[in-house]
């Protein structure tokens, strides 16, 4: 039973939810600058978007090998244990698995919306269908090259204003604004991936980013994007929507520049976890400026 229940965890690649909780704690720290906050619905919050995050990981694994995209030989299959290439999990098995954790998603995501803030029930239903259509025909965000814009709303705008709106049952600008970079830097886990992927991606007739730039054009991409994501917090300090607390952000530039040299040679088979690795420090110190923040405005 145990056996079984620990092939169910690592099909929902735990290693990934990271990226969630620091989108979540972002937008409830930043809800915590303009007064008390309810760290039982933080909790909540976090539970939900963590089963939201496994479900959409779980139903994308059953999408990319229905379609035949993940085969034996696919790049992801090197470092990650596929659920159903591996023999893990029959396919009945995964998809029962998706619709058990976003049915469990569904009713935390009411309770919030009923007792909340009804702008979780529009945010939860976007991040639904943009998560089950990321691979799901007939719309296939991943494969049509729309797969990092997808990302990047979900782990940016719509997580980090959802955790707020729980919080402060509004939206916010100032929230959205923030929300940007950490966004863009999520969609560049993906966007890493489909670099390492541009020759597999060929073959198997779909499209990505990376295919329709090319290898060093996608470099030069990413690059750009994680060099604007700096540029665009120093801009939020100026601009005064960051303290100078956000000045702690930097300290992960030694690891963005260690990221890039990596990159520059060869784009490794754990191109999307080494951008996972930098994006949890970027997280964790923007997590860090914003409490920071908090505590000298309730001084």
């Amino acid at each position: 039973m145990f056996g079984q229940i620990k092939k169910y965890v690592i099909a929902t690649r735990p290693w990934s939810f990271t990226m969630s909780l620091i989108s979540v704690s972002v937008g409830t720290l930043l809800a915590a600058q303009e007064g008390s906050v309810s760290w039982a619905w933080y909790v909540l919050t976090a539970v939900g978007i963590t089963v939201f995050h496994a479900a959409a990981n779980v139903i994308n694994d059953y999408f990319d090998t229905l379609y035949h995209v993940d085969q034996q030989d696919s790049p992801t299959a090197k470092y990650r244990p596929q659920p159903i290439l591996s023999g893990m999990l029959t396919p009945r098995e995964l998809l029962g698995e998706a619709v058990v954790l976003f049915a469990l998603t569904f009713v935390i995501g009411m309770t919030a919306a009923v007792v909340v803030s009804w702008h979780i029930l529009w945010i939860g239903v976007i991040g639904f269908l943009t998560s089950v259509f990321y691979t799901a025909a007939p719309i296939k965000f991943k494969y049509r090259a729309f797969g990092e814009l997808a990302v990047f709303l979900i782990w940016g705008p719509l997580m980090i204003e959802g955790a707020y709106a729980m919080q402060r049952q509004a939206l916010s600008l100032k929230v959205l604004v923030i929300s940007i970079p950490f966004g863009v830097l999520v969609a560049l886990v993906l966007f890493a991936n489909n670099m390492r992927d541009i020759a597999y991606d060929s073959r198997q007739e779909v499209k990505t980013l990376g295919i329709l730039l090319g290898s060093r054009r996608s470099y030069l991409l990413f690059m750009g994007l994680i060099v604007l994501a700096y540029a665009y917090v120093l801009g939020m300090i100026v601009a005064g929507v960051m303290s100078l607390w956000g000045l702690l952000i930097f300290l992960s530039v030694p690891n963005a520049i260690r990221l890039l040299k990596t990159f520059k040679t060869k784009i490794p088979d754990m191109a999307d976890a080494l951008t996972a690795q930098f994006d949890t420090v970027f997280g964790i110190l923007l997590i860090l400026a914003i409490f920071l923040e908090a505590k000298l405005m309730h001084r």
